[in-house]
Formats: C-alpha cells, structure tokens, sequence
C-alpha cells in the first residue's frame, strides 16, 4: 500500500506549527515567516519561485527539502493552508496562496465543512474540496492516485489529525530555535507518540534540526518501506560541512 508522508513541516521549539492571528497578510500568524527562513534558500523552495539570488543552496537543507515530492501522486491539506476564509465559502474565487500554476502538479483534497466544486488548476492541480475524516480522506486521496504516496501537507491541526488516527507513515519534522508562545501546537493530545516511531534527528548549519519519525514495525525496527524518505543523507550528503556539499 502506498505510505503516508509530511515533508518540510516547521515547529518551534515551544511546538508550534503557527503563530496566533493568521489572516491574509500574515498566514502563519505573528510568527511571521521566521518557521520557514531555513527552507527559502535551498535550492527546491528557490524553484517553487521564492525571491533570492541564484539557485538555491545544494546542502543539507536542500537534501532534506528536496524529498517532498519524488513517488508524491496526490496532496490532502486543510482548508487553513489553502486560504484564510472560515465558513461557507463567500468567495469562490479564491483559488489558493500558489497563483495560477501551483507548485503540487497533482489533485489536492482540501479539508472543509463547506465543500465547492472541482477547481482545475494550470500545471496539472486540480483542488478537490472535501468533508471527511482522516480514514475516508485517505481513502479519497488514494483513488486520485492510485499506487503513488499520499503527502498531509497541514496545516498544524490536520497533520495532528492524521498522527492522532495513527495514518501517518514517515514524518520530517524541522524544530526551528524560536520561541512562539501562542499559536496552535502539534502535540497537543499526542503523549506517547515516540513509541509508534523510529526517530533520528540531523542538525543543519543553520541552526535548525531535522527530525525524522518513521513508523515502526512490530519487531520496533523502521518500516522498511520508507527508506527512500527516512535517511535522505543516505545518498552522499556530508552534514559535518557548513555547505552541506557532496562527498567525493
């Protein structure tokens, strides 16, 4: 069966996923753009179209980044990440933060309590805008792309929502060193979730550390099937350099 995976997912080291007051202006709330700086310069995130000088970073952050699309054939987000609106929809013509050719290039279902229509997007997204729990949005997400791996792109409360119903196979947490104090948390109700997975953490010269948990297997050893995802550094990324350059 195809794995569940969340890539790129910033908390603080307080846990929170975003900061409070999350509006239009500000989507991640008085947190600013502060979780996701260490992403704006690899290499992956320079190409989804981020303002900066040259191609991005090729180090370790890049390494880690880069995974959160390869064997990737369908997206399932809450309908927080996809705009600001609450409640019936007052305006359909809100088609999301990304502009005309989002960068996912697959079908995204949307979490919400007010579903509309299919929105068919440039670049091969299509927006399908559902109401389920976790189980049958999986079960959705997996008939859109049948045999392709399923990414909970957030935000904060729907990935809590997938790890809570135990669906989440590998998940790349990035602990950024700022203190947040208010905003929405991912533990929140999860005590004891360390013993469902296998974690290793990577630090980044940047001062970020990336975490690793894959789920276990009944013998406590990491599922085999999310090796490609679980050690990116694997494929020949020195971390001990500031650059993070390849090994020879």
């Amino acid at each position: 069966m195809s794995l569940v995976r969340v890539h790129n997912f910033s908390i603080s080291l307080d846990g929170f996923g975003t900061g409070e007051g999350q509006r239009l202006e500000a989507p991640f709330g008085h947190a600013g753009m502060r979780l996701m700086e260490w992403a704006f310069g690899t290499r992956t995130f320079r190409a989804m179209g981020l303002p900066g000088e040259g191609d991005g970073s090729t180090g370790v952050d890049e390494a880690f980044a880069r995974a959160w699309k390869p064997g990737v054939g369908v997206e399932i987000m809450g309908r927080n990440k996809f705009g600001p609106q609450r409640g019936p929809w007052e305006d359909e013509e809100w088609k999301g933060w990304w502009g005309d050719t989002p960068v996912f290039r697959t079908p995204v279902v949307v979490l919400t309590h007010h579903p509309r229509p299919v929105l068919v997007m440039d670049g091969g997204t299509t927006f399908h805008f559902v109401d389920a729990e976790p189980a049958a949005a999986l079960e959705r997400a997996r008939a859109l792309a049948p045999g392709l791996d399923v990414r909970i792109g957030g935000g904060v409360g729907t990935v809590r929502q997938f790890l809570d119903a135990d669906l989440i196979d590998h998940l790349h947490i990035v602990v950024v060193p700022i203190l947040l104090g208010r905003g929405e948390r991912l533990w929140d109700g999860l005590e004891g979730l360390e013993q469902r997975f296998h974690i290793e953490a990577t630090p980044s010269p940047r001062g970020v550390v990336h975490l690793i948990l894959t789920r276990r297997t009944a013998a406590g050893t990491p599922d085999p099937r999310t090796a490609e995802w679980d050690r990116p550094m694997r494929s020949g990324w020195d971390t001990t350099r500031d650059h993070g350059v390849p090994k020879e």
